[in-house]
Parts: structure tokens; C-alpha cells; sequence
């Protein structure tokens, strides 16, 4: 460390005795609103000035037109053109445009996948490039749209929708809903011959899709071979842990019971989440299923009330609240309550904290939360479809970094942290928020040292 970051940091362990102090917490900001049916954000790998906001449909007053917008993250507004228009998508309340994957060497090719339900219902996979295949493009070729793969769905609701790379095999995974009505009625999730109901696996290098050789059903004739998983009801929102690879899905129940399951990185046998067979932990139509003994049953279980609907998040590992990582957050779609927990295999949930009210914002309502977004610095986003608006998760004192929650909550304590964060080249020491190498620099301590003087308020 320079002599100057060493006197900065004496003059900081000086002032701490009278600095301000504040409560340790979180809040959120609203970031956007006025958008169409958000129904999901995500950004490219490594792209951190741009948001990606997807628009389920009725875009620019056309009930049949679904748009993904670019939000600018430095000023906090919407590019005027969208990225894509995809036009047709049917309109039934759980159908339209309801995914989007950018691939992980976008960077490079500028690929990325949709996954939309046309004007039939049909479920549509569908491959597109940014425009003139510069990754730094703010539009897509419309005429470079591929279908990679399509399904039939018998009934307009349980399309699942959600897609993602897998950050240890870049393999894209896609959610399948088991058909809809309710109940099963065609026991979709069950039956290995139909991709409803499952979670899919496949590699998407080449001009089409191909079934990776470590796929559980790989080679499979009577099986088919692009699932990963099954046993599933209508996944919405799934993740996988960007550090870990370890996989949430979270599956909306029937009538009672909400759940979220969890997959370790290390899996590679085909998991069986048990729906039709089962509701969360209990039995719902055990007719003709195998034992329970051959099923995995959700970490994380809630019954019906003012809640009804899971909604997926993420394990948060961004810059912003370090000590946050390996929180996991949810949300349920009716009751608007936003919970987090902490899960480790062979110990269980730990943690488990409603966070609704200290994401509360005065004067705003968060509510119908649709989706949990991620940006390209593991930042945490809410998608409020029912007031088109999108919020982000941030700390109520950013410089609080032990995050404790005993007076004075600002001490050498969080000054001890951030020499460490510093000296591990962590995101979360920059603290003029600096894009420019070197990232971390003199600049930081000062902004800290600022910051620390100034203290904080609490919202």
C-alpha cells in the first residue's frame, strides 16, 4: 500500500470516535417505471452499463408485440429503440415473451436466446444476434432470429419461461411448465416422454442445439434426452449461484403449498422434484409413482393464505453489500412478501428473514413482483409488473461493512473491513464506484474516508 493510503488510513482510524453513525439494513430504489408488463432483466456477461428489461407484451399499445428494452445504468433511462420487437405472441394471461439468455461468450459472437409462446401457444426457443453481431449494439437483428426448438402447449397457463447458461458447463438451461389446466391433468410431469414439466439442458455452440453426453438420459430412446430434471409444476424463476453453479428453482404450487428446490453443482443424475405426485412435502396423486424414496423434496416450503405464487430470485453476490453473499431472495407474486434465506446441503435453511418492510419505499408500493433480475456485477433488481416499474436492492449505509447492528454501527470495525476488501482487490472497496483500471486506487480511501465522515442517515 502507498505511504498516501497509509496516512489516509490513520487520519480514517482518527475521526472514528466521533463520526456519525446509522441502522444497518436494507432499502431499494426505483430505478424505472412506465414499462409495459416487465416480466424479467438480466444483462450480458461483464456488461455493467446496460439493463436488459423484457416486456411479457402489449409493447407500445400493440397487445401482440413484446419488446426488450435497454435500460442506460448511469443515467437510469430507457433507450427510446428497443433492443428486439418480437410481434404475434399470444396473449393469454401467463403467455408472451417470458425469457431471455445472453449467451456467455456474447462478448464475442452476440448471441443470445429467446423464449416466447406464439400466436398458436407454442412455446418458442428462439436464437438472434445484435446487429451487425457487435455485442456493444443497442438493437438486435430481427432477421437473424433461429428457432432452435418449439413445444406444443395444451393448455395457456404452466409455460415456465425462464433460461439461463450454466456458469460451470455453459450449457443453456430452459424451464417447462407441465402443460397447465391444473392438477396434471395429462401427468406431464411425471412422463420422461414429453419435455413439460422439466428443466432442459442442451448445447447451443452450434448452428442448432445438440444433447450434451452427460445429460441422465443421453442415448435414451424411450427417454427424452434433453432433460435435466422433471417432477416440476410450473418453475418460475429460476438461478443458478454464479459462484458455486449450485441451482434454485423455485415451483409454483396447486393449492396449498409453494416450494423452492435446490441442485448442487455437483449433480449429475436426473432429480426427480416429484410434482404430480407431490405437493411440496406432501402427497397429492401418488397413483402409479414411483417410491418417494426416488424423489427430492424442496428446501423451502409455504403455505397458502394471502401468499399463493413463488416467485425465483437469486443468491446475491454483487460489490454493493458484501457481507449479503450467498444470501438467496425470493418473493410470492400475490402477497408481495420478499424473503431471504441462507442454505448449505446437510445443514438447511439458516437465516430466513421477511426483508418486505426494510425494502419498503416511502411513497411507492412494490407489488406483483413477476421476476428478481440480476446485473452484470451480481446487483439484485425487483420486477414490479403490476406498476411496470423496477427497483434495485441496495444497502441503507453503504459503509457499514460489517454490517453491524450495535451502537455505533460505524466503527473501526468497518474500517478493519475495508482495508481487507482493498487488499483482496474486492469490488466491494471501490468506493468511487470507478470503472477506470486500476479500479481500486487512492481514490477509494478517500471516498471512504469521506463517506465515513459524513456518516448516515437512516431513510
Amino acid at each position: 500500500m502507498s505511504n498516501r493510503c497509509s496516512s489516509l488510513a490513520l487520519l480514517l482510524a482518527a475521526g472514528l470516535a466521533t463520526s456519525a453513525h446509522a441502522q444497518v439494513g436494507l432499502t431499494t430504489v426505483r430505478v424505472q417505471t412506465g414499462l409495459t408488463r416487465p416480466v424479467f432483466v438480466t444483462a450480458p456477461p461483464g456488461d455493467t452499463s446496460r439493463l436488459f428489461v423484457v416486456e411479457q407484451r402489449g409493447s407500445a399499445g400493440v397487445a401482440t408485440r413484446a419488446d426488450i428494452r435497454i435500460l442506460n445504468l448511469a443515467t437510469n433511462t430507457m433507450l427510446a429503440t428497443p433492443f428486439l420487437t418480437i410481434n404475434n405472441v399470444s396473449i393469454g394471461s401467463e403467455q408472451g415473451l417470458l425469457g431471455l439468455a445472453f449467451d456467455p461468450n456474447y462478448a464475442t459472437n452476440g448471441r443470445f436466446f429467446v423464449n416466447y409462446t406464439n400466436s398458436a401457444g407454442t412455446t418458442v426457443i428462439a436464437r438472434y444476434t445484435a446487429t451487425g453481431g457487435n455485442p456493444a449494439s443497442n438493437t438486435a437483428d430481427p432477421a437473424s432470429a433461429t428457432t432452435i426448438l418449439t413445444q406444443a402447449q395444451p393448455f395457456a397457463n404452466h409455460n415456465g419461461g425462464w433460461m439461463g447458461f450454466g456458469p460451470n458447463d455453459g450449457y443453456l438451461y430452459i424451464s417447462f411448465g407441465d402443460g397447465g389446466s391444473a392438477n396434471d391433468p395429462q401427468n406431464n410431469g411425471q412422463n420422461t416422454n414429453t419435455l413439460l414439466g422439466k428443466m432442459l439442458r442442451i448445447d447451443v455452440t452450434g448452428a442448432t442445439y445438440t444433447i450434451p453426453p452427460t445429460n441422465p438420459f443421453f442415448g435414451s430412446t424411450s427417454m427424452r434426452q434433453e432433460i435435466w430434471a422433471y417432477g416440476l409444476r410450473n418453475p418460475w424463476r429460476s438461478s443458478f449461484d454464479r459462484l458455486t453453479g449450485d441451482f434454485y428453482i423455485a415451483d409454483v404450487g396447486q393449492d396449498l403449498i409453494e416450494e423452492i428446490n435446490f441442485q448442487p453443482a455437483s449433480s449429475a443424475t436426473a432429480i426427480n422434484y416429484g410434482w404430480r405426485c407431490y405437493e411440496g412435502n406432501n402427497a397429492f396423486n401418488t397413483t402409479g409413482c414411483a417410491p418417494a424414496a426416488t424423489m427430492q423434496f424442496p428446501i423451502y416450503t409455504y403455505t397458502h393464505g394471502t401468499a399463493c405464487s413463488v416467485t425465483g430470485g437469486y443468491v446475491y453476490r454483487g460489490c454493493a453489500i458484501p457481507s449479503l453473499r450467498g444470501t438467496y431472495f425470493f418473493a410470492d407474486y400475490c402477497s408481495a412478501q420478499i424473503t431471504s434465506f441462507r442454505y448449505a446441503p446437510g445443514v438447511g435453511v439458516t437465516q430466513l428473514t421477511n426483508r418486505t418492510a426494510e425494502l419498503a419505499v416511502a411513497g411507492f408500493t412494490i407489488n406483483a413482483i413477476v421476476s428478481f433480475g440480476e446485473d452484470a456485477n451480481g446487483e439484485l433488481y425487483i420486477v414490479d409488473q403490476g406498476g411496470g416499474e423496477l427497483y434495485k436492492i441496495v444497502p441503507r449505509c453503504g459503509i457499514n461493512l460489517d454490517s453491524s447492528t450495535i451502537n455505533p454501527f460505524l466503527n473501526v470495525n468497518d474500517f478493519t473491513s475495508f482495508l481487507n476488501l482493498f487488499a483482496a482487490s474486492d469490488c466491494a472497496a471501490n468506493c468511487d464506484k470507478s470503472t477506470v483500471a486500476p479500479v481500486l486506487n487512492i481514490n477509494d480511501f478517500t471516498c471512504f474516508l469521506n463517506s465515513f465522515a459524513v456518516g448516515c442517515s437512516n431513510p
